[in-house]
């Protein structure tokens, strides 16, 4: 069985991650997810298969730089010990560090863009297109900008 890792920040983006909830049963998975408020309920809900990065944002730059050194140190040690065979992330910074440490180890980077943008690149997706194996956008107009993703609406 392949082991996955779901990974993407708390709010919006773990809500259209938790919509590929039907597909955790099929693989030994593990979600990384910022911690929060929010966040607690999934460690029971999971039956501990939910690990926490903190939570960090970009408007207090100078907590930010320290708390992503943190995030990035955190997420080599996850990696570890988790040995996922696949990452799939709906973003944003959190996933990032991962994702590039999985692609250093040659493991497959899966990355669904979210669905809010319709009309220009989110950072994450920036970041992360180059490295990824498979590129998931919801808008066939997402496609002039990502022209090798994969478009779910038909």
């Amino acid at each position: 069985m392949k082991k996955v890792l779901f990974i993407s920040s708390m709010g919006g983006h773990l809500s259209e991650l938790m919509k590929l909830e039907p597909l955790f049963e099929n693989y030994e998975y593990t979600i990384i997810t910022e911690k929060g408020e929010t966040t607690e309920y999934l460690q029971d809900r999971f039956n501990g298969r939910v690990y926490y990065v903190p939570y960090s944002t970009r408007s207090k730059i100078s907590n930010y730089v320290f708390k992503y050194l943190f995030v990035i140190f955190k997420s080599f040690f996850l990696f570890i010990k988790i040995k996922p065979d696949v990452i799939v992330s709906t973003g944003t910074h959190t996933a990032v560090p991962i994702c590039y440490i999985g692609k250093l180890f040659g493991k497959k980077i899966i990355y669904i863009e979210t669905y809010a943008n319709i009309t220009k690149k989110t950072l994450t997706g920036k970041i992360l297109y180059p490295i990824s194996n498979l590129f998931i956008v919801h808008w066939k107009c997402m496609k002039k900008l990502y022209p090798n993703a994969v478009s779910l609406e038909k």
